[in-house]
């Protein structure tokens, strides 16, 4: 049930970012560090815990990202609950409103006009019925074949009790003319969640989820006309209850107007 609402770069550029971020970490001890191939394609899922038909969407966005796709695509997934849902009979955990306005953004930006639940969007550029796997797999598959930025991120330790310091550096930009500022945003994710939903349309189910975006921030702007667009650090909380070994850390680079993502990578975190 549908509920309407309202690359190939050069590899010396990655030694550059590569010697860049150490420097960065002079101070610190580098645990972790992932430079994107080129063949990265972030996946959104927007779904709800309330939805009857997102079940299946949650299960197909698991499969995509931990598999390569066709054109040996490496799937980021962001799972994304939305809130429109809550008042209808199940108030889902790891809903938010800031989900249901990233949705409403891309309904802006795509021209759909409609958010609706389950609905994936493949970066940032196309969306579709989060169900449809052969959809999902030509989609990511296109996507992997586009020239993307070279994104490198990096963890590092903090310092502080309860959070987390990344190092982010994104290399030269295409961007479009009407995109808009680019704009660099971390998430941490989360694996292993999961539900036993007791009332509204999943009742008496136990629902199982991909990685559920737990945190969501704009860390910066990138600028387009300089070989490192942008490089820099930023410190993220993690919460006690969310488990450690299941968590990552996802970077990617988004076009403000347009939504388009430009490059991303993601890392998993290490204790």
């Amino acid at each position: 049930m549908k509920h309407s609402y309202i690359r190939v770069t050069l590899a010396s550029l990655f030694v550059i970012l590569a010697g860049s971020a150490l420097v960065g970490f002079r101070a610190q001890v580098v645990k972790n560090t992932s430079a994107a191939n080129g063949s990265e394609v972030v996946v959104e899922l927007f779904t709800s815990e309330g939805c009857s038909s997102c079940p299946p969407a949650d299960a197909l966005l698991a499969r995509l990202s931990e598999q390569l796709t066709p054109g040996n695509a490496q799937v980021i997934a962001l799972e994304e609950h939305v809130d429109y849902w809550d008042e209808l009979g199940w108030k889902d955990p790891f809903s938010s409103h800031d989900w249901t306005a990233r949705q409403y953004a891309y309904a802006g930006a795509l021209g759909n006009g409609n958010p609706y639940t389950p609905q994936m969007v493949v970066d940032g550029s196309v969306e579709f019925s989060g169900g449809r796997a052969q959809q999902a797999q030509k989609s990511i598959a296109e996507a992997a074949t586009r020239t993307k930025a070279a994104v490198m991120l990096s963890q590092g330790t903090s310092g502080k009790p309860g959070a987390e310091t990344f190092s982010v550096q994104v290399g030269r930009l295409s961007p479009s003319a009407k995109g808009g500022p680019v704009e660099v945003w971390l998430a941490i994710t989360e694996t292993g969640l999961h539900s036993s939903v007791t009332r509204g349309e999943n009742a008496g189910h136990e629902l199982k989820h991909a990685a559920i975006v737990r945190s969501m921030r704009k860390i910066g702007e990138a600028r387009a006309d300089t070989d490192t667009s942008f490089s820099g650090n930023a410190t993220v909380p993690l919460r006690t209850e969310w488990k450690r070994e299941n968590l990552k850390a996802v970077v990617f680079v988004q076009e403000k107007k347009s939504l388009r993502i430009l490059g991303a990578a993601e890392i998993s975190l290490h204790s």
